[in-house]
């Protein structure tokens, strides 16, 4: 893929997603809709390298699904291999495989990125972490959220955990991870997990909507509002007005001429 390329497409390793650029705006398609784009540690490693070269120029990550589920989570026919061989590995293999499934996702959270997963029909399990790993979720109104790693013995370990605790609450996360039920639209937009809801048709036009919109506004000053307000919770008051004042210093030097 070419960074100065006005648009370019690849299906790299496995094909079970597809990356696409266009200027500022990489989308990330996963596609097997023939099993509700089940998740495979294959996939996990495309999604990985893809983060890795991501062209510096990219501002916004859209991350969608074709078919009609955005992911019904873990492969089940690939699943008993993995754990399988995870569970013969010695403890530091086992935690360095983990972390590598856990980097697929953990690059949408780049600070200099704005990711918004365009979610329809099943976000089951990895699905759902990888829609709570990005910034905004537009959900479309047939939606079913479920953190159903509890049904197989399993705990969510693909970074869903802390950002569901952020937008929804201690009490609410965890009654979701135990009981792994499912989430429709219209509770996901009345908790906070989803930004917009709308009818399944406009889904992909609401998110590109929402790239526009980011796109908008001047990118150091995007950047720096996502680290303010990501660093937010663990801040105290003065802690956080701090780090305003320093974020708004960098941006009146910049704007006047005056930046590094």
């Amino acid at each position: 893929m070419s960074a100065n390329a006005s648009s370019a497409s690849a299906a790299p390793g496995s094909g079970e997603a597809r990356f696409d650029l266009d200027g500022p705006v990489a989308t990330v398609t996963l596609c097997r809709p023939q099993v509700l784009n089940a998740q495979t540690p294959e996939l996990w490693a495309d999604l990985r390298e893809f983060g890795r070269t991501l062209p510096g120029d990219v501002r916004v990550v859209i991350v969608r699904g074709e078919g009609r589920a955005f992911s019904a989570g873990l492969d089940t026919t690939s699943a008993t291999k993995m754990l399988g061989e995870i569970a013969a590995g010695s403890e530091s293999d086992a935690d360095a495989r983990i972390a590598g499934f856990q980097e697929a996702f953990s690059w949408l959270r780049r600070p200099s990125l704005i990711s918004i997963a365009a979610v329809q029909g099943h976000a089951i399990g990895g699905g759902f972490q990888l829609a709570l790993a990005c910034d905004f979720r537009v959900a479309a109104d047939d939606v079913s959220f479920s953190m159903a790693e509890i049904k197989l013995g399993l705990v969510p370990d693909l970074g869903g955990t802390k950002r569901l605790v952020e937008l929804v609450g201690y009490a609410r996360a965890l009654e979701l991870c135990v009981t792994g039920r499912r989430v429709t639209a219209a509770e996901a937009s009345q908790i906070g997990l989803a930004n917009v809801v709308v009818p399944r048709a406009e889904l992909d036009d609401a998110a590109k909507d929402l790239a526009s919109a980011v796109l908008a506004g001047p990118r150091d000053a995007v950047i720096e509002i996502k680290a303010l307000l990501a660093r937010a919770a663990g801040h105290t008051f003065a802690q956080q007005e701090a780090a305003e004042r320093t974020a708004q210093r960098r941006r009146i030097a910049d704007l006047t001429g005056r930046g590094e």
